[in-house]
């Protein structure tokens, strides 16, 4: 059970302590309970807006959005404020993006980022408790944190050291297929809006995965987190937008 627990350490705020340190073949089996702890985080978002229902809509809309980011301690948007600074700051060179991305300062368009997806977030969990589409909440975590699977499978990690090379050298990959593959088929049970953010999803999921060979060669922890943000807005995004045109 020691990768359960270094997924739910890593991915959440939860107090957490391990009784050991983990070895790095520990650390790449806990990225398949990557999508278990987002599911997770998901019932917490669920049993929130169910629990807040008396409250004004936009209200409860904010306090999940909160409660997202706070569950999660900012960690994937940070990756997303330090690639979109490194994006625009590195001038299409690898080597001066990942310097960039090196850095923790916060630029502009990194800040900038963080505002876009944050208010997009906020309108789609409003739109979804408008819709009493609570259900939607418990698999969009999920979906997010099984980006790093399919990365880690299929992409090379740039730097020499840190916890992405530990998990592209050790990750279980059978394990990890199944994972993923059953995890990411948790949208079929939407309908055909569930299928639409599935082919969303994927198209996007390649999409970055083809942006990230081109700029750096691979990935880094900071653009999986960064997927991870961008994905979860896609299929928020493609589901509601699924609801009103079908």
């Amino acid at each position: 059970m020691l990768p359960f627990w270094i997924a739910l350490q890593f991915l959440t705020i939860l107090p957490i302590k391990l009784k050991r340190i983990p070895d790095p073949k520990q650390n790449a089996q806990s990225v398949l309970f990557y999508p278990l702890i987002g599911l997770l985080i998901g019932f917490i978002l669920f049993g929130s807006s169910l629990l807040l229902f008396k409250l004004p809509t936009i209200l409860v809309a904010s306090l999940i959005l909160v409660l997202w980011i706070w569950l999660t301690g900012g960690l994937h948007l940070d990756g997303l404020a330090d690639m979109a600074d490194a994006w625009v700051g590195g001038f299409g060179d690898s080597e001066r993006t990942l310097k960039i991305m090196k850095d923790p300062a916060c630029g502009p368009i990194g800040v900038l980022s963080l505002v876009i997806v944050c208010l997009i977030k906020f309108a789609a969990i409003y739109v979804l408790l408008e819709q009493q589409l609570y259900t939607f909440l418990i698999v969009v975590p999920a979906i997010g944190r099984s980006v790093p699977l399919f990365l880690f499978l299929t992409t090379r990690y740039v730097r020499d050291n840190g916890l992405g090379r530990s998990i592209t050298d050790f990750i279980p990959k059978k394990a990890a297929w199944f994972v993923f593959v059953i995890i990411i088929s948790l949208l079929c049970a939407f309908k055909w809006q569930g299928v639409i953010s599935l082919l969303t999803f994927i198209l996007l999921l390649f999409y970055l995965r083809t942006k990230f060979m081109q700029r750096i060669g691979g990935i880094t922890g900071d653009t999986v987190g960064a997927a991870i943000e961008l994905v979860e807005v896609g299929i928020l995004l493609s589901f509601i937008m699924a609801i009103f045109y079908i």
